[in-house]
């Protein structure tokens, strides 16, 4: 007879291995997955804007981050919920496809799902609130397309005011106030780089080489590259040096194979001594014959070797990072060789000037090109901590971004909640024209974008409610280009403040965003099997399992 035991559950509870967690329904699982995305657009929404505050995240490996960087928050925060990863992965995309903007993704998407909550509560069936939020983000689209400021679309990339006007919006929200030093060095570099067809532009190619000491007003442009160690050896400083780059090291290599070798006298012990001595000169003059004064090596540098390289005046630099080590042939236009051999004339790089200089404290080794015609720019950054350069690291990042961005497309929108107000407008202007459920659901995605005012006064320690009427009122005057001045708490046209977003930023941001929320809203049933193999992760320490 069988035990009870044994009996199989019934429903679900039969297909599936013990220990699995099955969970269905709007309240399970539609209503737990809006709450933890709300949970995490909470946490990044009061990071939006030059006003946000900054978060400290302490990761996995005890590394601090202080930032207000939403993809960096996010990454590092390791979002276990299935549903809040998918507004991690929306976040990311929009990191990775513009660089810029992730905050937006993230708050939005929270702030949408928050309002279809509402919806459900109120008794709508999620495919309904599907259907008009797809309506709306396509209305969206149409309306921003309008939004856009006539003329942008023919941007010089190389004239640096134009730049740093376009920029000057994506590094004050990670930078707010030193967005007047950081955006020049920025347009600097980015344009020092710019190849002759801008859709080209490689974000690789502007390096940030991060100093402790001094101050943000110390920091500079160089038209190369810079190396934060010093030069191997007693030669620091060569000009119009042509280079020479080995990638396996600057050494005496063993054989393949191995050898017992049998000496009976000290005279041929010498005489050994005396042809590995030989062998190296002999290397090391064949590279210092072929026109060389700098040698660059991809791993160790021996002894003997640097002693030769002394004796021929030529200056040794050791890369050991093999991404750096491509990066500086890419600046000096050298072809790295596997062993140490006589390069030809079409292997050597060039570089007008390398030199070790001191920094703060710190020697780095500066790879100068000014006469054009190379591909990497470096900025270098001056702070007092590590945390406050790793987020200027960050603002550079998205400047650079930015700029690849206007390479591809340089229409601009008014920015400082101007273009949310009059999304928000005239999407519950089409909402009523609406005849079907969707149209609750079109009017609560118009609500969604008094977020982004909201939350920009909010984090200024403004009367968010004060604010979002005043915008309202003048859009409806026709003064659509209206925005939010953080700095003396009123409402001005942002044309007069310079504030101005790129249109693809905010039409990914807003189509991911959208796209996130949809997602989420689809899932009906959460089915969590029973994980592979060890104890459950419901099970005590010390408990045997059954």
């Amino acid at each position: 007879m069988v035990g009870l035991g044994a009996m199989p559950g019934y429903g679900i509870q039969s297909m599936l291995k013990e220990g699995h967690k099955h969970l269905s329904g709007l309240d399970e699982a539609v209503l737990k997955n809006i709450d933890a995305c709300r949970e995490l657009s909470a946490i990044t929404r009061t990071s939006l804007g030059p006003n946000g505050m900054n978060k400290m995240v302490i990761n996995h490996l005890d590394k601090l981050f202080v930032t207000n960087d939403a993809a960096t928050i996010v990454n590092e925060l390791e979002v276990q919920h299935p549903a809040a990863k998918i507004l991690v992965l929306a976040g990311r995309a929009q990191q990775e496809e513009i660089g810029d903007g992730a905050n937006l993704t993230i708050s939005f998407a929270g702030e949408l799902l928050e309002k279809a909550e509402e919806l459900i509560r109120m008794g709508l069936h999620p495919s309904e609130i599907i259907i008009g939020y797809t309506k709306a983000i396509n209305k969206t689209v149409e309306i921003l397309e309008d939004l856009v400021e006539k003329g942008s679309e023919n941007m010089d990339v190389r004239n640096k005011e134009e730049v740093v006007l376009l920029m000057r919006s994506a590094v004050a929200s990670k930078q707010f106030g030193q967005e007047d030093i950081l955006c020049p060095l920025v347009a600097d570099a980015c344009m020092q780089v710019c190849p002759k067809n801008p859709a080209n532009f490689n974000v690789d190619n502007v390096r940030v080489a991060k100093l402790l000491g001094g101050g943000l007003h110390n920091s500079s442009v160089v038209r190369g590259m810079v190396l934060k160690n010093d030069a191997v050896g007693s030669i620091k400083r060569v000009e119009k040096a042509k280079i020479a780059v080995f990638a396996g090291g600057v050494d005496t290599s063993a054989t393949e194979t191995k050898g017992t070798v049998l000496i009976h006298s000290a005279e041929q012990l010498e005489n050994y001594a005396k042809t590995e001595e030989a062998k190296v000169e002999e290397l090391i003059k064949a590279v210092a014959d072929s026109g060389a004064k700098v040698i660059v090596s991809g791993a160790a540098v021996g002894d003997m070797a640097l002693h030769f390289c002394e004796r021929y005046k030529l200056m040794v630099l050791r890369i050991s990072s093999k991404f750096e080590l491509r990066r500086f042939c890419r600046t000096t236009g050298s072809i790295a060789l596997l062993k140490l051999s006589r390069p030809n004339a079409d292997e050597l790089g060039y570089a007008d000037s390398v030199s070790v200089e001191e920094i703060g404290g710190a020697r780095v080794t500066v790879v100068k090109n000014e006469e054009g015609g190379n591909s990497v720019a470096t900025v270098v950054l001056r702070g007092s901590t590590d945390s406050i350069l790793d987020d200027l690291e960050r603002a550079v990042d998205d400047g650079v971004n930015t700029y690849k961005s206007m390479c591809r497309d340089s229409r601009i929108i008014p920015g400082a909640a101007a273009t949310e107000i009059e999304l928000a407008r005239r999407l519950k202007e089409f909402s009523l024209k609406e005849t079907g459920l969707d149209q609750y659901a079109i009017a609560k995605f118009a609500e969604s974008f008094e977020m982004v005012p909201r939350t920009l006064a909010e984090n200024a320690g403004l009367s968010a409610m004060e604010i979002i009427s005043s915008l309202y009122a003048e859009h409806a005057g026709g003064n659509t280009k209206v925005g939010i001045d953080l700095e003396e708490g009123g409402c001005k046209d942002v044309s007069i403040m310079k504030i101005w977003d790129l249109y693809v930023t905010k039409l990914f941001a807003l189509k991911y965003s959208a796209d996130a929320a949809c997602t989420v809203l689809r899932v009906d049933q959460i089915i969590m099997a029973k994980p592979a193999g060890g104890p459950r992760r419901d099970a005590q320490p010390g408990m045997d399992e059954d």
